[in-house]
């Protein structure tokens, strides 16, 4: 039986080699274009590599050969005539301003992320995470110190959750009145329930820093009331009581011990005949996909004891906190796997 991690047999090449070794210099390209915002220079028009370098500080010949692998990774449409644009995927994602921009996601990867990637070796050596802030025990900490970085950062995860935020939503609700959301940011997935819901009340736990860009957040969508931001740390603090807790990608920041912990707080705080939903990139086989194993290096260099983790290690740890869980799915594919633990009446 094949490994669905690995390409059929063929010859060996050094060819696989290098197409690994060249993903980190296709990865560094993509993240110096963003800095240099050259997605939103391109936006709407084609301009030569000449021009663009006077726009953006570059020399030639260095700009177009930049321009030339910015093409060949099919983010850039070379043009007969030697002038380059945007294609339809950079226009989307790449462009600031654009509903979609994930700018701000790249930003973090580049400063916070992949610093930490470096310490690889030392991380697995250790089990130390390489993230000065997590070792102080707050992986957030240095991000959140920066306004703009907070802002940028906070707008691209809210875009990487809208394709969850259906299922939540799809969720049945008509036996609950209230949630927290733990770890909820500025409010985007608590402001899609109510409005789906508006039987719901929502509250957004999360640390004090976030206060400010959930009011921010809440006002730029005119804010009802219907939810209300706590400040606090999930470690030193209790959760306020609720029908429901949510955590979502909440749990793989921490080690296993950290999660007991949070799941057990969690039932105390969820009144009887309430439930716990959480979501995370779980897995459900001994043999995960790449993209699963990846992010948990991801969690193991840059968090505080943090990795991915199976669904039956979360339902454990539910079953361990006095909840009785069941799986939402779906399982085994790059999207988040919805774990429900519900408390008995």
């Amino acid at each position: 039986m094949s490994d669905q991690n690995t390409p059929a047999l063929q010859d060996p090449s050094v060819g696989q080699i290098m197409g690994i070794l060249t993903g980190y210099w296709q990865a560094k390209t993509l993240l110096t274009a963003a800095e240099s915002d050259l997605f939103t220079a391109l936006s709407g028009s084609s301009t030569t590599a000449g021009e663009l370098s006077e726009r953006l500080g570059y020399r030639m010949p260095g700009a177009s050969d930049f321009l030339l692998a910015l093409s060949g990774m099919g983010l850039v449409h070379a043009e007969e005539g030697g002038t380059f644009r945007n294609t339809a995927v950079a226009e989307r994602y790449l462009v600031r301003g654009r509903p979609e921009f994930i700018g701000g996601y790249l930003q973090f990867c580049e400063r916070e992320l992949n610093p930490a990637w470096n310490g690889l070796d030392a991380a697995l050596r250790t089990g130390m995470p390489q993230n000065p802030a997590a070792r102080s025990g707050n992986p957030y900490a240095s991000l959140y110190a920066d306004r703009e970085a907070t802002d940028s950062f906070l707008d691209s995860m809210d875009m990487l959750n809208t394709p969850l935020l259906e299922r939540l939503g799809a969720l049945d609700w008509s036996d609950y009145g209230s949630f927290v959301d733990v770890g909820g940011a500025r409010g985007n997935v608590a402001r899609h329930l109510v409005q789906e819901h508006p039987h719901l009340k929502g509250t957004v736990f999360d640390l004090p820093q976030l206060e400010e860009p959930f009011a921010a957040y809440m006002a730029s969508l005119g804010d009802d009331g219907r939810v209300s931001f706590h400040g606090g740390d999930f470690f030193k603090d209790a959760l306020p009581e609720a029908d429901v807790l949510i955590f979502g990608h909440v749990l793989h920041n921490w080690g296993a011990d950290d999660r007991r912990k949070l799941l057990r707080s969690a039932y105390h705080a969820v009144r009887p005949g309430g439930a716990v939903v959480v979501y995370d990139p779980m897995v459900s086989n001994s043999r995960p996909p790449l993209y699963a194993t990846l992010a948990a290096l991801s969690m193991l260099v840059w968090s505080s004891g943090g990795g991915e983790y199976s669904v039956a290690e979360c339902h454990a740890w539910l079953e361990e906190a006095g909840f009785r869980p069941e799986t939402v799915g779906p399982e085994d594919t790059p999207d988040d796997v919805v774990v429900i633990g519900r408390k008995q009446r």
